[in-house]
């Protein structure tokens, strides 16, 4: 049975040898028990296994919208990184994405997007859950909480070592899905920024890493400028761990997870939890919970103040005109 979105059954279901929930599938056969590899379709992310199938290799795959994310993405992202979870085979996934960069950010208009969001057949599901029929302020909390900030946040603990492999340009949410991987590894000409300031009267995105990323007073400029850093200096910052030339950046971060997946499954599991709850111990977590909140509070102001339902600045107060696309600007030490 193939799990192609994962959502919380309406009531039991019918065949009670198959039971579906949060995107996991657990199987029972003649009595036991035993989780089986979902068989999914997917439409916009790529799964493959590589080096005996000890790598997964997931892929962003909205190449023509630079991966802008959609719901259906994020939704099948989640799926593929708990399939690879699941697959005791697996110790390294590979985040990548097709095309000329690896994540854009939020999908705030395609065709995809408008569909999926409309009332009607073509709905995703989602958007009929979690808070998607409340209305208002709580529905946008509930849905931001649980496909853009918990599931990242899920992604950052998945029990496998992940590394994303980034080009192009990482802007904004797509900032998220780079630093919810354990590593980082970047082409010579990736460009990290976080345009949601200067576009959208953001206070950034939802998974709110910046401080712990590029440190405090840079966390700062970046998000008041909305000016990117280079694959060398986030490199220097300690963000990115590895920089590869653009045409080999597959095959060396491949190489590079081949040898991490050397290491034995518990040791390498002991050294993420143990960096990741010392991170926990001085404050990420509690930090994550509380930017959210106030993220919140700065759809509600801009929700009040323009009346878009999506809660985004505009133009008239100052803001760059997001469709337009401006130049983004590096955030060069002798540049004002």
């Amino acid at each position: 049975m193939g799990i192609t979105a994962p959502l919380r059954p309406a009531g039991p279901p019918e065949d009670t040898a198959t039971v579906a929930f949060i995107g996991r599938a657990v199987f029972t056969h003649e009595g036991s028990t035993a989780l089986q590899d979902f068989d999914c379709q997917f439409e916009f992310v790529g799964y493959e296994l590589v080096e005996r199938g000890r790598v997964a290799v997931i892929t962003l795959d909205r190449p023509k919208q630079r991966n802008a994310q959609n719901r259906g993405m994020l939704v099948e992202l989640g799926v593929a990184f708990e399939r690879a979870e699941i697959d005791d085979t697996v110790r390294v996934v590979v985040l990548r994405g097709a095309g000329p960069s690896f994540s854009a950010g939020h999908d705030l208009g395609s065709s995809d997007d408008v569909r999926e969001r409309a009332p009607g057949p073509g709905q995703h599901p989602t958007y009929g859950c979690d808070g998607g029929t409340l209305g208002g302020v709580e529905s946008r909390h509930r849905q931001e909480w649980h496909y853009f900030f918990e599931n990242t946040r899920r992604w950052r603990n998945l029990r496998k070592i992940t590394i994303a492999e980034v080009h192009g340009m990482v802007l904004s949410a797509g900032l998220m899905l780079a630093w919810c991987c354990d590593l980082i590894v970047a082409g010579e000409d990736t460009v990290f920024a976080d345009v949601v300031g200067t576009r959208l009267g953001m206070c950034g995105v939802e998974f709110f890493g910046h401080p712990w990323e590029f440190g405090p007073r840079k966390a700062k400029e970046l998000l008041l400028t909305g000016d990117a850093l280079g694959a060398d200096e986030a490199h220097a910052l300690g963000m990115v761990s590895k920089v590869f030339p653009d045409d080999q950046l597959s095959d060396c971060t491949v190489e590079f997870a081949t040898r991490i997946a050397k290491l034995p499954t518990a040791t390498a599991l002991f050294i993420k939890e143990s960096v990741n709850q010392t991170v926990d111990a001085m404050g990420f977590s509690t930090a994550l919970d509380a930017c959210f909140s106030i993220h919140q509070l700065n759809h509600a102001y801009w929700a009040e103040i323009t009346g878009d339902r999506l809660g985004i600045g505009t133009v008239e107060h100052g803001l760059e005109d997001w469709r337009l696309a401006p130049e983004i600007l590096p955030a060069g030490k002798n540049q004002p």
